[in-house]
């Protein structure tokens, strides 16, 4: 039975060892950290909090129950799910907008907003289907190794419509006019890691996905999706070791032969890297080894690092629901001071995910679990004096937007930021969510999922194929685990 060692235990570590334990290989998880997650951890504190620590957008629906049937269960067998209405609130200079989740709703408000725009809306959505069913049904399932892999009568029939070549901002506006409603619209490929006008049309799907298929919050947070996984790698055999930094992957011949944990060898027939991709190569790997050098990386363009705050509040905040987006100031500002001329912003843009709304089990009772985000261009200086700045001007909105003090009431707080992804997840110049989604920078054009020139080293994760985000994770562990059986198949 061939052993199989995967690096790292976030989503998509995790994926592959869910699908190659369940086809009979003997497959272990190497994590540096205590508990697995990868950027999907969990913090919990001595005075009663639980914070999912990364994602906390449970969009896309229909890829995770894709994901457990593949294995002859449902997601209600794991954890419950919860649809949020309203899905998320904007906040503008003029207060808040309620994005419900409803579409009949949806329409009611973008035709509020801008007349004519709801049958607009329906055909923007009609659309963003198409893209989404042959996007993430298709086109994110191809390994990104050969042209060859479009030759499928859908994706060449539909290459067009894919709006492939095709910029999402100017997309967006050939449907809405109204600031508000492109704001609504151009703020998913905020976190896709390229500004609006040089990320690709196809990503339309996004809109889709949130506003049509509805935001949902997974009982006990993203943790408690972590938590299935392992324990359905756990019941195929699977076995999982934390605390336990790979420092080499060892090559003989052109092959995996082991790797080095904790300053011992363990020998494997076939090594998947879940961890940081730019990490693997330049410190796991020799350099003969390496599919690509260090000025590959510093030519790629990526997503943003964000600045993060966990809060515990000991009371209840009003006016404030499970997400919350504060747009007052400009995206395309913010935009730019992340891709075009990376800085600290002026003017940021964040977000709030208060999940206590939605959970009674992450807090004290009678107290708030709040989470701050501040999208940031990775590699910029981090120190505690500009993180304590930046709080300093997200509460002060957020206590505005609320009509409260918060501050006066906070009872746990933890910053992360640029310094952190790197410590904790050897992230690339910090970076939190992968490679931006440019046109230059997708399917094919990615980071490969195989290693060129070892035959059975493969990587999997936001570095390679299909990209960012939690459902393209799960897909790519997939994918790499379908190209580890076909390497022991042939």
């Amino acid at each position: 039975m061939p052993r199989i060692a995967i690096i790292g235990s976030g989503f998509s570590g995790l994926s592959s060892a869910c699908y190659l334990s369940k086809a009979g290989h003997e497959v272990h998880i190497y994590e540096k950290n205590a508990a697995s997650g990868g950027r999907a951890r969990q913090l919990k504190t001595d005075n009663g909090y639980t914070f999912d620590m990364g994602p906390s957008w449970y969009w896309m629906p229909d890829v995770f129950e894709r994901f457990f049937s593949d294995f002859n269960i449902s997601v209600q067998d794991e954890y419950k799910l919860k649809l949020l209405d309203p899905s998320f609130d904007i906040v503008f200079k003029d207060g808040p907008m309620h994005v419900p989740s409803d579409y009949a709703e949806l329409k009611d408000l973008f035709e509020s907003i801008e007349q004519g725009s709801s049958s607009k809306l329906d055909d923007f959505m009609s659309d963003a289907r198409f893209k989404y069913e042959v996007g993430m049904r298709k086109l994110v399932h191809k390994p990104g190794l050969s042209l060859l892999e479009f030759a499928d009568i859908d994706l060449i029939k539909g290459v067009l419509r894919l709006d492939v070549f095709s910029s999402f901002s100017k997309h967006v506006k050939n449907y809405f006019q109204h600031p508000k409603l492109v704001a609504l619209m151009e703020f998913p490929v905020l976190f896709l890691g390229a500004m609006p006008r040089d990320t690709p049309a196809l990503y339309s799907l996004m809109n889709y996905a949130g506003l049509t298929l509805g935001t949902w919050y997974p009982e006990g947070g993203f943790g408690g999706v972590i938590k299935a996984m392992q324990k359905l790698a756990e019941r195929q055999g699977c076995e999982c070791y934390f605390n336990s930094a790979v420092s080499k992957i060892v090559i003989e011949n052109k092959k995996v032969k082991g790797l080095i944990v904790n300053n011992k060898r363990v020998e494997y027939d076939a090594v998947i890297a879940s961890a940081d991709y730019h990490h693997v190569e330049e410190n796991l790997l020799d350099k003969e080894y390496r599919n690509y050098d260090e000025n590959y990386w510093s030519k790629k363009t990526f997503a943003p690092s964000c600045l993060i705050f966990y809060l515990g509040v000991s009371k209840e905040i009003k006016n404030l629901v499970h997400h919350t987006l504060f747009f007052e100031e400009d995206l395309e500002q913010h935009s730019i001071d992340i891709y075009k001329d990376p800085k600290w912003p002026a003017k940021p843009l964040f977000y709030a995910c208060c999940t206590s709304k939605s959970d009674n089990t992450v807090m004290p009772a009678g107290h708030e679990n709040l989470f701050l985000l501040m999208p940031l261009a990775p590699g910029l200086e981090d120190t505690e004096h500009l993180r304590k700045k930046y709080f300093n001007k997200m509460i002060e909105r957020l206590e505005y937007h609320t009509g409260e003090d918060i501050k006066g009431f906070v009872d746990y707080e933890k910053s992360y930021c640029i310094k952190d992804f790197i410590s904790d997840y050897n992230s690339y110049k910090g970076n939190a969510y992968g490679l931006a989604n440019t046109l230059l920078q997708t399917a094919n054009l990615k980071p490969k999922i195989i290693n060129k020139k070892v035959s059975n080293l493969f990587y999997t994760g936001q570095l390679t194929v299909p990209g960012p985000g939690v459902p393209p994770a799960l897909i790519s562990g997939k994918v790499a685990s379908e190209l580890v059986l076909k390497y022991f198949n042939t």
